[in-house]
């Protein structure tokens, strides 16, 4: 890995990306993704191992890592910012909060 990789991209499908080291908003990150160079401003901060979105990701629109959808946008997600529980509902498996109005 190189020592400037701070993110990484699983598959040429992903709509986020995974931090490789604690990230803080306002920051840029370049990354690979889709055969293509891109440069992300965070909007917050993003620990490490959590997700920010490379493209707007529309309220109901899949979640896509790893190629696969792991969820949907429970609400519109910018470019950059943090995707996690607060934003995202699982479609991978239990979270507890099925039927929860967000």
């Amino acid at each position: 890995m190189d020592r400037q990789e701070r993110a990484v991209v699983l598959n040429d499908k992903d709509n986020v990306a995974t931090a490789l080291a604690d990230l803080e908003a306002g920051s840029e990150v370049t990354v690979e993704a889709g055969g293509r160079t891109v440069t992300i401003k965070l909007t917050s901060r993003i620990p490490f191992g959590h997700k920010f979105s490379l493209a707007r990701i529309e309220r109901g629109a899949p979640v896509t890592k790893y190629g696969e959808a792991i969820g949907n946008a429970s609400t519109a997600i910018d470019i950059g910012d943090y995707v996690h529980v607060h934003n995202v509902i699982s479609t991978r498996g239990s979270t507890g909060r099925e039927g929860a109005d967000r």
